[in-house]
């Protein structure tokens, strides 16, 4: 009897942990250890969204000037909308004068100034000035605490879910005193996830962002009696102490209650990553974090042609047209499909069609379905967001227009329908009576 029982126990103990850790119930390989002395953090590629690396994620915490990212966007979009012009003239009011007197990062703007939308951003983006964010935050809303409003609206519909915003720059409330919005129910607070998806937002949107934060010196006010050399911050970019090849942005934070926090990006033979550190211990170590995410990115994957533009995916080679002069429309992948892949698993991964069931009638290039990117145990990695994973693989389109078909034809087809089905019902009978 000890024998089949010491068996069972050899089994139980060297078995099931290797089938535990086959059946993972993802594609990717599992998380590569990297130490990081932070209190959270995330590795993605920028234009998937997949996460590569990831600790703590999904925690809040305080952003700090990370907070400013939200603030760009909301610029650029602006600029996109023509409600700004990089050329409109902002006057300093009071609170940009108090936050110009602070100690806060910031370009000492004094009451009644004059200066360009550009000339802000740009002091927000490179040197993460406060006073400069304040005064484009009531430039776009009228008042920051309509500004407020609106970065919480846009981060609901990103689908960034742990995420609050109070202030347009990050400071605390407390730092802002008399001119703190009374509607603020709390701090800011923002995940390693959350920032991550608004850097993917925002590199996707308006990629142009990338000639601003890539600058390492600026003077503001050049030219003038009261120049104020710009640093970055990101002392990541090349040049500066922490510099590493390819890195081109995004935002640096520091409050004493977010402690020391980036969130940065940086291309390498075609792979663009994005990372997030949240809560170093120190101004230059959440830069070396940050190296050792990258180190692992661009060292381990490379973007993997899965499918040409104009292909057809295996199995999902025709859409079903309901209503169409033709039945069934081929379906096109609308674009090359690049996917992040790390090395010793190029063959892993295969594009899988969703196709859906369209209406005539139907234009050449129409989306008729999509494109899903799986393992070899057909399961898809992990990403940012649902959306991300949705579009991964890109969409599939139709080859070929399909008028609508007239009514009278479609009344024989239905009726033909009909009688093809009465009789593949008599057919199945008779054959059941003879079987």
């Amino acid at each position: 009897m000890k024998k089949p029982i010491m068996l069972a126990l050899a089994f139980l103990v060297f078995f099931v942990p290797i089938l535990l850790t086959v059946n993972t119930g993802q594609a990717q390989a599992a998380a590569p250890v990297l130490n990081l002395d932070v209190r959270s953090a995330i590795m993605i590629e920028a234009k998937t969204g997949k996460i590569l690396y990831k600790y703590n994620e999904n925690q809040a915490f305080p952003p700090a000037s990370m907070t400013k990212m939200m603030t760009e966007y909301l610029v650029l979009d602006a600029i996109q909308k023509k409600k700004l012009s990089w050329d409109q003239k902002v006057t300093v009011d009071e609170y940009g004068a108090f936050l110009g007197k602070s100690k806060t990062s910031g370009v000492l703007l004094a009451l009644n100034e004059v200066h360009t939308v550009k000339e802000l951003y740009d002091a927000m983006a490179i040197y993460s000035a406060n006073d400069a964010t304040v005064m484009l935050a009531k430039t776009v809303a009228g008042s920051e605490s309509e500004f407020i409003k609106l970065m919480n609206k846009t981060a609901k519909e990103f689908g960034m879910t742990q995420t609050y915003f109070a202030t347009s720059t990050g400071l605390p409330l407390a730092d802002l005193k008399q001119f703190a919005s009374e509607s603020a129910t709390g701090e800011n607070m923002m995940s390693a996830r959350d920032s991550a998806i608004l850097a993917k937002e925002l590199l996707t949107r308006y990629p142009e962002l990338l000639e601003t934060t890539k600058i390492p010196h600026k003077t503001f006010r050049e030219g003038t009696s009261r120049p104020l050399k710009m640093d970055n911050w990101n002392w990541m970019l090349p040049g500066l102490v922490k510099q590493y090849a390819g890195v081109d942005g995004l935002k640096t934070g520091h409050t004493n209650a977010a402690g020391f926090c980036f969130t940065g990006t940086g291309e390498r033979n075609g792979v663009r990553l994005i990372t997030v550190v949240m809560g170093a211990k120190s101004f230059l170590s959440r830069f070396t974090e940050t190296s050792k995410m990258l180190d692992y990115g661009f060292t381990n994957y490379k973007m993997q042609p899965l499918l040409k533009k104009g292909a057809q995916v295996p199995g999902g080679e025709m859409a079903k047209v309901d209503r169409g002069t033709d039945k069934e429309v081929a379906a096109l992948a609308s674009q090359d499909v690049l996917y992040p892949v790390k090395a010793g698993e190029e063959g892993v991964y295969k594009p899988k069609a969703v196709v859906k069931q369209v209406t005539a009638p139907i234009k050449q290039g129409q989306e008729v379905g999509s494109i899903k990117i799986v393992g070899s145990n057909g399961k898809a990695d992990e990403f940012l967001r649902p959306i991300d994973e949705q579009k991964a693989g890109g969409t599939l389109v139709a080859k070929d227009e399909v008028e609508e078909v007239g009514w009278i034809r479609l009344a024989f087809r239905s009726f033909f329908g009909f009688i093809g089905d009465i009789f593949s019902g008599l057919g199945n009978m008779i054959k059941g009576l003879f079987s």
